[in-house]
């Protein structure tokens, strides 16, 4: 009896859709377990260099917590490669400017930094409340 493992194929790669509240649980935590769900590592059928996660809906964003006096006292750096063009925000102004932002930086940062990342980061989509806004044009 020889027992091969066979490669996964993309063709049997199923993506599944999960929704996840944010709403009172703390930032890392929370961005752990979206990451493993974007990479799909609870699958039984997961190789590192093909994309086999699911898509992720986050709701209510505003309303993670972060613990300590991280709302203060964490800084976000930005670089636009100009001389002053060094940007620095805490992150309770970019909670209060684009609560999105603190997620997907968290997510981001968990995910393998190869070629695959930006598929994965294009199947999280993140919204500040619990009901998605509408967009203009839509009659739903």
């Amino acid at each position: 009896m020889n027992k091969v493992t066979q490669p996964t194929k993309t063709a049997e790669i199923k993506r599944e859709k999960h929704t996840v509240d944010i709403k009172g649980k703390i930032l890392g935590r929370v961005a752990t377990d979206i990451a493993k769900l974007l990479m799909g590592k609870a699958k039984p059928y997961f190789v590192r260099n093909q994309d086999c996660g699911d898509f992720v809906t986050v709701i209510n964003a505003k309303h993670v917590i972060l613990t300590g006096k991280k709302e203060s006292d964490k800084k976000y750096y930005r670089y636009s490669g100009y001389p002053g063009g060094l940007r620095i925000e805490t992150a309770g102004q970019i909670r209060a400017r684009k609560p999105q932002g603190l997620i997907e930086h968290a997510v981001k940062g968990m995910l393998p930094q190869n070629k695959l990342r930006d598929r994965m980061m294009k199947r999280l989509t993140i919204y500040s409340e619990e009901q998605p806004a509408q967009k203009e044009g839509s009659n739903k």
